[in-house]
């Protein structure tokens, strides 16, 4: 196995005359690369390719392309490359195995990682299988595929359409040839903001800059079946960091992805020059290892510092947590991490000032010895020893972690049994078929001259902006923008919306416009609560309940904080009498404080507007005796009630109910006509308070159009995941199942709302859903849950079922 071609004759005897010219052409690079182990499955390779009799273009392939992969990922891929062709022979034509040869350079060039490119293999041999038509114009894209994607990326976009066109091979064809809109969509849904590949040298040679040595660096696959993706880790001296990242949003601006790359890769360089020695993680359990993990990182990083002042500033920019975060353990390990962190930073909490006091005194012990973690062993310990007493809460190790994006998973230097540790041996535009509105600037002439259309709303197709204020002629200090001019409203939001029957999301396939509510006469609403003034009166008992009582002592604990002196006087007698004293003596300060945020979300479609017929009168109650017989406290309903009207009515009962409670609140409604306009309104914001302003545009809803539920719960679920509440609740009201004037399939948009209720619910929303349909059982507990619905066979009778549904479920 020499690296001589004359030692390889043999072999190159049987090639074709043009082949064995190409290949004596390209030994001398091929010599450069390949070891002579390489150097012969590189020869055999070619030989074994043209037995396959598939022409002379697969051959070439192989001789050109094979030393450009070895040079990108190694020699080691280059046989599973040669494998992975021979396999293909017996599924595709040899016009496709030559891309696929013809292509692997670029395919390593961008993963620039072996694994990642054998995976790219195995996903090729997949791919033909599910879609075999598709592969050849992908692989005539790779290369603009592969610089918007990452492997995972790459994985999703080719599966969701081999599965959308399955039988559909024309359509196949143009969705790998990125021809269609739908291929657009799904790759600007798939792409990440920056590859590792593209910044990797950069950031090799800034960590070289920094240390005077080199550092490797390997991209994972972290987000290979899903977008968030993995942690940076350090595994066998080497630094993992995810293949791509976006660039992150903090309440001081917004930091590059590449900058988080950097920050990334020094905190991890950081560690593999400072964490000599491991540590064990025997006798400790999660919340210690927690503890202690992020001390070594304030460690590592407090060494650094002290030779490169800069990066405080670069990891400074990257740490979020605020003294306001203190729901979960997890808000206070970050909080805890920035205090060490950044000395500036104010945060007054007890167990942070002790962790802050404690590292101050550590400091010393850090300089002296530079590569002894015990310091972050002992530190951080004693501060998971101290959390019981001075927080509390409960410690979940798959959810509360750092949330410095920055920071590796800390596998790096843990020692279990078993384990030594430290083994040292070791995104192209898609753009979208609305139309967008377009805002024209121009000079003050053109302004004053132009005819101003008074009908256009705030959908009108231009819109024209002076670049100054316009004052009137009789000036006043008072410009048109703030005696005439409205807060505009959000662009127009698109959404994923589920099919069921190829059981995918089609990306972008919504768009909900938000529109400016109409105001009514604020009248109507003082008139709904005259009217049901007894109702409102008999809630007050109910509502007082709810208000939050502040701190309660729980008695007859066995576990609390403190003694109850009088249990524990009483267990002392009967300790004294020979009886069996009671243990529970103890007592704890509970604070009983509501925390939820309930956004009301209603159905405004056409179908509102119909006229409720009243159901035979309910028999009054038996009185007892002695007592005053009693009646409902529902009054009747007017003559010619719509469900609109009662809805109304409803709302106004149970926005009075959240105000008298305290709790943030906010009503919404929607219809559409169409997936390309589900229109959305604001009746009363979270952030708005319930004044005449708010009753006014409750007062003038109406009802018009369809019901595309899907897209409404995501847009209203989108708008309580800002909420800071622990506890957030999606009340939907409606009248009927979800149905559009595009849509035939009835199942169609009730598995879209089934399949945005479980996204909500993922991201901490509870949806729960009172219907007004007497047939809603067969379908709404399919989209809700079993116990996640109310059928009200009474319409009339909403006002009052909707204030004590909402005391139900917030208590």
């Amino acid at each position: 196995m020499s690296a001589h071609l004359d030692k390889h004759t043999d072999w190159l005897q049987a090639l074709e005359p043009d082949s064995r010219a190409l290949m004596l052409h390209s030994w001398p690079d091929a010599a450069k690369v390949l070891s002579a182990r390489g150097l012969d499955n590189y020869a055999k390779g070619a030989v074994a390719l043209k037995g396959l009799g598939r022409g002379p273009g697969v051959v070439a392939a192989w001789i050109e392309g094979a030393p450009q992969v070895a040079k990108e990922v190694g020699e080691d891929v280059v046989g599973e490359l040669a494998t992975t062709a021979l396999m293909l022979a017996s599924k595709t034509s040899g016009a496709v195995i030559e891309l696929v040869l013809g292509t692997a350079p670029t395919a390593a060039r961008r993963l620039a990682d072996p694994e990642l490119f054998l995976q790219y293999l195995q996903f090729l041999n997949t791919l033909l299988a599910q879609a075999p038509r598709g592969v050849r114009p992908m692989l005539d894209k790779l290369e603009v595929l592969l610089e918007q994607l990452t492997l995972g990326g790459l994985r999703r976009w080719a599966t969701w359409g081999a599965q959308a066109h399955r039988t559909h091979y024309e359509e196949q064809i143009r969705y790998f040839g990125l021809d269609s809109k739908e291929s657009l969509a799904v790759l600007q849904n798939e792409r990440k903001g920056t590859l590792l590949v593209d910044v990797q040298r950069r950031i090799h040679m800034y960590l070289r800059a920094l240390w005077a040595r080199d550092f490797y660096m390997r991209p994972t696959a972290g987000d290979f079946e899903t977008r968030e993706g993995y942690r940076p880790f350090i595994e066998d001296y080497l630094i993992h960091l995810p293949d791509a990242v976006d660039a992150v949003t903090t309440d001081r601006g917004t930091v590059p992805a590449v900058e988080l790359y950097r920050a990334a890769a020094a905190h991890a360089a950081a560690h593999l020059v400072s964490t000599r020695r491991p540590l064990s993680a025997e006798s400790l359990n999660p919340w210690q290892m927690a503890c202690v993990a992020l001390v070594e990182d304030a460690r590592v990083e407090a060494l650094a510092v002290a030779r490169f002042p800069g990066l405080r500033t670069l990891w400074a920019s990257l740490h979020t947590a605020t003294p306001a975060q203190d729901r979960t353990a997890g808000d206070f390990l970050s909080r805890l991490a920035r205090a060490l962190l950044d000395p500036g930073h104010t945060d007054d909490h007890a167990w942070v000032a002790q962790g802050r006091a404690l590292w101050a005194q550590a400091l010393p012990r850090v300089a002296q010895d530079p590569h002894d973690p015990t310091v972050s062993w002992e530190v951080g310990v004693a501060l998971a020893h101290s959390f019981k007493a001075l927080v509390g809460l409960p410690f979940h190790p798959r959810t509360d972690l750092q949330s410095a994006p920055y920071r590796d998973d800390n596998r790096y230097f843990w020692a279990f049994e078993g384990h030594e540790g430290l083994d040292s041996e070791q995104a192209m535009l898609a753009g979208h078929d609305s139309a967008k509105q377009v805002r024209k600037y121009v000079n003050l002439m053109e302004f004053a001259n132009e005819l101003d259309v008074e009908t256009a709303g705030d959908d009108a197709q231009e819109i024209w902006v002076l670049g100054t204020e316009l004052f009137p002629y009789e000036d006043m200090g008072v410009s048109y923008n703030d005696s005439e001019g409205r807060e505009p409203i959000i662009d127009p939001v698109h959404y994923p919306e589920w099919d069921h029957q190829i059981q995918l999301e089609r990306p972008a396939w919504v768009t909900v416009q938000e529109r400016r509510a109409s105001a009514g006469d604020p009248a109507v609403v003082d008139g709904i609560v005259a009217r049901h003034r007894r109702l409102i009166g008999r809630m007050k008992y109910l509502l007082d309940a709810l208000q939050p009582q502040g701190v309660q002592r729980l008695r007859k604990l066995e576990d609390g904080d403190d003694i109850d002196l009088n249990a524990a006087l009483a267990s002392l007698v009967s300790l004294r009498m020979g009886e069996q004293p009671d243990p529970r003596i103890m007592v704890r300060s509970v604070r009983k404080l509501r925390d939820i945020s309930v956004l009301v979300l209603l159905d405004l479609s056409q179908s509102t507007n119909d006229v409720v017929r009243s159901g035979p009168a309910a028999s009054p109650a038996t009185p007892t005796a002695g007592a005053a017989p009693t009646t409902h406290a529902a009054p009747e309903p007017e003559p010619e009630q719509t469900v609109l009207g009662l809805t109304r009515e409803a709302c106004v009962l149970l926005a009075d109910a959240m105000a008298k409670v305290g709790d943030p609140f906010a009503i919404h409604g929607f219809c559409s006509d169409g997936r390309h306009d589900v229109n959305y309104w604001r009746f009363k914001d979270f952030h708005q308070p319930y004044d005449d302003a708010a009753k006014a545009r409750l007062a003038g809803m109406q009802g018009q159009l369809s019901t595309r539920m899907g897209a409404a719960i995501r847009h209203a679920a989108a708008a309580l995941k800002q909420q800071r509440s622990a506890k957030k609740l999606l009340l939907v009201i409606t009248d009927g199942e979800p149905a559009d004037v595009d849509v035939r399939d009835p199942q169609y948009l009730r598995h879209d709302a089934k399949k945005a209720v479980e996204e909500a619910s993922r991201n901490g929303v509870l949806t729960y859903c009172m219907s007004l349909d007497p047939r809603a059982d067969q379908y709404v507990s399919r989209i809700f849950g079993a116990r996640h619905f109310m059928v009200v066979d009474r319409v009339e009778r909403l006002p009052e079922k909707l204030p004590l549904l909402y005391a139900g479920l917030t208590r």
